[in-house]
């Protein structure tokens, strides 16, 4: 399957770039208040993987289920996730989405039908298969997506899902983050060359198609290509978004002086930033302005503040919550 490319409203290229901008900017606040030592949980932030997070949630309806990973937190704010509530977990407070005791890799709201993250990789995928499994069975109209990162693509879940989701048609959609790493791994002392996400996937039977993830709008479109196709029972598909993080691996600080990779290739995808292009393309169409970006931005630094403040007033749960909704121990 090609990218696939079609018109998008005015209102929806909008919506998409200032939920995108939410995303950057909460990331950044956030990245500076852990430097404050008051988040005590290992926190990995989404800088540079905006667009896929927003274009995939944009195409997908309320109804439908998101599941992610240990970068989660772009992932749980374009599904509707509430700020508030992240924050709060972050902090380990009572008020978080998973009531302070699951931190930043293991948000879940049902709210927003966002079904969980975890910390183990791969882990949540054949999670997102059972629940498309149920769904068909049920026969409720609703695709089961699941973001992962390259690492995951590496492990026996991964395979036995596709297969199993392929065998039975399950409506589910597989988003692998191909950021290139695993950690401080690069994919050439991992992979042999000639792998590819997508076409392993095209072995297995599933609909498949690799697109640039910093591209908003191809994500956006390619998904809703792929997700009518999921809804008219033509089975799951997988689409590998190629992108980049900017940050280390897990914290707030840039980590290339480490050696793993080089100063060169982070200054290329830093020059595809999809904020920066996307909000200079829709300058270049007017429409949007520079006076509306500020606004937007001003109003967004204030929630972050607000939720911060909040988060840090907040209780830390009892010690007779501890063992309270934990079904495994």
């Amino acid at each position: 399957m090609m990218p696939y490319k079609m018109n998008i409203s005015n209102g929806c290229q909008k919506e998409m770039f200032f939920k995108m901008l939410r995303i950057r900017l909460i990331e950044e606040g956030l990245a500076n208040a852990y430097r404050e030592k008051e988040m005590r949980c290992p926190v990995h932030f989404c800088i540079g993987h905006e667009a896929i997070a927003v274009g995939v949630c944009q195409a997908l309806r309320f109804s439908d289920t998101v599941m992610s990973n240990h970068r989660s937190h772009g992932h749980y704010l374009a599904k509707g996730g509430s700020l508030r509530k992240m924050v709060a977990e972050l902090y380990g407070k009572s008020n978080g989405c998973t009531s302070g005791k699951g931190g930043s890799m293991h948000l879940i709201d049902k709210s927003v039908n966002f079904m969980g993250a975890t910390s183990i990789v791969s882990g949540t995928i054949p999670v997102a298969v059972g629940i498309a499994f149920a769904n068909k069975f049920k026969k409720k109209k609703m695709i089961s997506a699941v973001f992962f990162g390259d690492a995951a693509t590496e492990e026996g879940l991964f395979y036995e899902s596709l297969n199993f989701a392929a065998l039975h048609k399950l409506p589910v959609l597989f988003v692998c983050e191909n950021n290139l790493y695993s950690v401080y791994s690069p994919l050439n002392v991992r992979q042999p060359a000639s792998r590819k996400v997508y076409k392993i996937a095209q072995a297995m039977g599933l609909d498949s198609v690799r697109i640039d993830g910093n591209d908003i709008e191809t994500v956006y479109t390619t998904t809703q290509k792929i997700l009518s196709n999921i809804r008219m029972s033509k089975g799951p598909c997988l689409i590998e978004a190629m992108t980049y993080r900017w940050l280390e691996h897990c914290g707030p600080e840039m980590d290339n002086n480490l050696g793993y990779r080089s100063e060169k290739e982070f200054l290329q995808w830093k020059r595809r930033d999809p904020v920066a292009i996307y909000q200079s393309h829709l300058l270049n169409k007017s429409i949007i302005t520079k006076k509306t970006i500020v606004d937007v931005q001003r109003k967004i630094l204030k929630e972050i503040e607000e939720s911060i403040c909040v988060a840090k007033a907040s209780c830390f749960p009892r010690r007779n919550q501890l063992t309270r909704d934990v079904y495994v121990c």
